[in-house]
């Protein structure tokens, strides 16, 4: 019988092939997993005892967390590294840069932007009411994500390789999302409530 250290040295080696053969669709299904599981806590700490789990906000979350995002963070991790080797930033400043990139000039603004715009789509808003909602909710999401991502962001862009990088993230992600499922969760549609 494997044990079980060498099964996860397995699994773990296995993973790390992938990352380096494939490592866009490695992302998108490492990403799916985790938007999902970052979906289901919020649920679980939210939800009261009898209340089902919302499987299509799970879904969304799954959707979005493969097909949207992680194809997109991995263009923007590829890019920050070739961005700070471009400008030949110092080894030392590195971190620094990354971060200030990533949270001040676009990063931050594009994905958050792009997050509450396509859930609002995938929970049936139009594009004006999906607009509205990145409008209303993307300063608040700023300021949590300053709070949150830039310590974070720091220790994974100091010591972390890039093809780690956004596993990382994903990771760290499963927190993340589910403060954003818990912070902005699916709005109820007039349409909806009144049972149309």
């Amino acid at each position: 019988m494997v044990s079980l250290g060498v099964w996860s040295t397995r699994l773990i080696g296995k993973y790390e092939a992938a990352l380096i053969e494939r490592p866009v669709p490695t992302k998108m299904a490492t990403g799916g997993v985790l938007w999902g599981t970052g979906d289901v806590v919020a649920q679980a700490t939210s939800k009261k005892k009898d209340e089902a789990f919302d499987a299509p906000r799970i879904s969304r979350a799954v959707i979005y967390g493969t097909i949207i995002h992680a194809p997109i963070a991995h263009v923007h991790y590829e890019f920050l590294e070739w961005f700070v080797r471009r400008v030949r930033v110092s080894q030392q400043a590195i971190p620094l840069v990354k971060v200030f990139m990533e949270q001040f000039v676009y990063w931050g603004w594009v994905s958050n932007s792009i997050y509450h715009f396509a859930l609002a789509k995938m929970e049936g808003c139009d594009v004006s009411e999906s607009v509205a909602r990145v409008y209303d909710r993307l300063w608040p999401t700023m300021k949590a994500q300053w709070a949150f991502w830039i310590p974070v962001q720091y220790v994974n862009f100091k010591m972390v390789p890039v093809r780690h990088q956004l596993n990382v993230v994903l990771l760290t992600s499963v927190v993340w999302t589910a403060a954003l499922s818990l912070a902005f969760p699916p709005e109820k549609r007039v349409a909806d409530v009144a049972g149309e």
